[in-house]
Formats: C-alpha cells, sequence, structure tokens
C-alpha cells in the first residue's frame, strides 16, 4: 500500500512540475566553426535553464541557408558570416535584428610541419601536396581563404592541391587524420580540444589578408514565439557566452 501511495505521489509531483515548468524546445542551426564554443555555452545555459530543451545541429551556413530559404523547420540560425543571415531577413525567412555575436579567424595548422617557420609560405613547401579548406561555395570560412591566398599571390600556386572539407569542420578533420598535409581552418578549431590532442601546431594567418569573419545570428520565421529561441538568441551576448567565445579565439570587434 505504502509502495502504491509513493509511486502515485511521485507521478503527481512530476506531473505538476511539467505543467508549472513545461519544458520548451529550440530547434538550432549552427556554422560548423563554432561547435567546440557552441557545446561549451550551451552546458553552461542548461545549468541555469534546465528546463530548455535545445537541439542543435552542425554544418555548412551555405547549406544551412539552402534549407531554411526551402521551408526548414529551424527555429535559430547561427552562420559563419552576417551575408546569409541578411538574406534570410530580406527574402522574409527571419523575424529578428541581425546579431553581429563573433568575429572568427584562420589558422594554418599542421601536424607535421610548424607553420610558424615558414608561415604562408609553408603552403608552397614541397612536402605539402594537400591543403584541406573549407568548401568556398557553401561554407564562409572557405570563402575567406580564398581571398587570403589570393592576397598573398599564392592561388594560382597552390590552387590544385586544394581539397574541400563540406564545412571548415571537415577540413580540420582532413588535417588531422592524414587525408591533407596541411590544413586552413578556423582558429576556434585549432583551439579545440580534439586537435590539441593531436599535437599539431598552428599559425594565425593575418586578418588584413582578408575581409572580416563577422559571424551573425537570426530568429528566423518558425521561431516566431519560441521564448527558448529569443533567451538563447539574448543569451549569445551575455557575458559568459563572450568569456567562452574569446577563449577560442573569437573577437567581438
Amino acid at each position: 500500500m505504502k509502495t502504491k501511495i509513493k509511486s502515485f505521489s511521485l507521478f503527481v509531483l512530476l506531473f505538476v512540475a511539467n505543467t508549472v515548468f513545461p519544458q520548451q524546445k529550440a530547434t538550432v542551426v549552427v556554422a560548423a566553426n563554432l561547435k567546440t564554443a557552441m557545446d561549451s555555452i550551451l552546458k553552461v545555459y542548461k545549468q541555469k535553464n534546465p528546463n530548455d530543451e535545445i537541439q542543435v545541429t552542425y554544418g555548412a551556413s551555405g547549406k544551412f541557408y539552402e534549407q531554411i530559404s526551402n521551408g526548414a523547420p529551424f527555429d535559430l540560425f547561427f552562420s559563419a558570416d552576417m551575408n546569409y543571415p541578411t538574406q534570410l531577413k530580406n527574402n522574409g525567412f527571419a523575424i529578428s535584428p541581425i546579431k553581429l555575436y563573433a568575429i572568427g579567424r584562420l589558422a594554418i595548422w599542421s601536424k607535421k610541419l610548424d607553420p610558424n617557420i615558414e608561415k604562408m609560405n609553408l603552403l608552397l613547401n614541397p612536402k605539402v601536396k594537400k591543403i584541406a579548406i573549407g568548401n568556398p561555395k557553401t561554407a564562409p570560412y572557405g570563402a575567406k581563404t580564398i581571398e587570403s591566398l589570393k592576397h598573398f599571390k599564392l592561388y594560382t600556386k597552390v590552387k590544385n592541391n586544394l581539397v574541400f572539407g563540406e564545412n571548415i569542420a571537415q577540413a580540420a578533420q582532413f588535417a588531422a587524420f592524414g587525408a591533407a598535409d596541411i590544413g586552413i581552418i578556423a582558429l576556434s578549431d585549432a583551439l579545440s580540444p580534439a586537435m590539441i590532442k593531436e599535437r599539431g601546431k598552428y599559425y594565425v594567418i593575418p586578418q588584413k589578408s582578408h575581409s572580416r569573419l563577422e559571424q551573425g545570428c537570426v530568429i528566423l520565421k518558425h521561431g516566431k514565439g519560441n521564448t527558448v529561441a529569443k533567451q538563447f538568441y539574448d543569451y549569445i551576448s551575455s557575458e559568459k557566452a563572450i568569456k567562452i567565445l574569446t577563449y577560442y579565439g573569437y573577437s567581438q570587434k
């Protein structure tokens, strides 16, 4: 009898908790360069907001743009640039102001060679046969890489050695696991625990060699009225979130 009473009491408590504090959900799509930082931000956010469920998918900003433009039911989009959110806003697929949440950096990363010795000229080293970068058609970091290579007058010399990851995180994987000799990747990936574990070395590419990697987020049309999406959109500007972004190599200006 006591066991039945305890079970019934537990059921009532759970019912009341879910009624008074219902779990809310937001579907968020995030540029691949942000994965390590975003995972950390989400962990801290969930500690303060345990009833908020945030479902995150990482990938290439350009691919997400296409999916959103075709009606994909996402609530919040963290892009690797400002262009995709701006286009979505102009075409009626976004409802919030476009927020600049981070400025990224590019880095040359290698497991075999030290990029700090030759810097950009490492790309011309005869030992380097394959250079992994993000696909410039869908990954803003890949597009900025091409800008940088052209700035240093290296593009025509190395273009036949380029191998493309679907996104910048995949380019990092190519470099880490031997599918490429070096990678031009996001600094945030170079600073991630996974890449540090691979014992590679990196060199930060001068920012003057490409237009700034300004990254923007926006609440999408599907997220209208979604309080979790709005709350997380606001949270990315919080002191704690900015501290995590800074730790992984991002800046705010």
